[in-house]
């Protein structure tokens, strides 16, 4: 020991003085940079896309199944309510002035063109009043209203700002698993 110093101290002494000699404010600011421009392109990596990818195209289905303002479009075969296709808004997005619920019921619909099972979200998008255009009850596998959350009957503007539903979104979650 020197002058009562530790080995660990005065080697944290030396690797510190050698690291503030090697390093400056500048380069310090370049890797950090760096490093945020590394991360901020992590989100255009491909990922999580498979899902999107595998879902088949609309194109060449036969009439109202591949219609998305019509109720026998292959994604409505749990829906309640009136189309967002028909009020402003598409299959996935609501229409303006509108906030997309968070609470969601889901679907199982198959596709008329490969014929697998996709899982769909059901989203209210609420905010103003109805639409009354384009509505459709489908009801295929519809639960009891005992089950709360397996039934198409309610509302679900839960945590929007405005309890009022103008129409619904099908949104294609997935490939749902198919019964070997």
């Amino acid at each position: 020991m020197k002058g009562g110093r530790s080995r660990v101290d005065l080697w944290t002494e030396r690797w510190t003085r050698g690291l503030a000699r090697g390093v400056s404010r500048r380069s310090a600011l370049a890797r950090l940079g760096s490093w945020l421009v590394g991360a901020a392109t992590l989100p255009l990596l491909p990922v999580a896309r498979e899902a999107q990818a595998a879902v088949p195209g609309d194109e060449g289905l036969p009439g109202a199944s591949g219609d998305p303002s019509s109720c026998d479009y292959w994604r409505h075969c749990a829906i309640d309510g009136f189309l967002c296709n028909c009020c402003g808004g598409s299959q996935n997005s609501c229409p303006p002035g509108t906030e997309m619920s968070l609470i969601t019921w889901i679907g199982t619909c198959r596709h008329p063109g490969d014929g697998k099972e996709y899982l769909i979200s059901y989203n209210d998008c609420c905010g103003s009043g109805l639409c009354m255009r384009c509505k459709c009850t489908r009801t295929e596998g519809e639960k009891p209203p005992y089950m709360v959350w397996k039934n198409n009957d309610m509302l679900w503007c839960f945590g929007t700002k405005s309890r009022a539903v103008l129409c619904s979104v099908a949104i294609v979650l997935g490939p749902g698993e198919s019964e070997s």
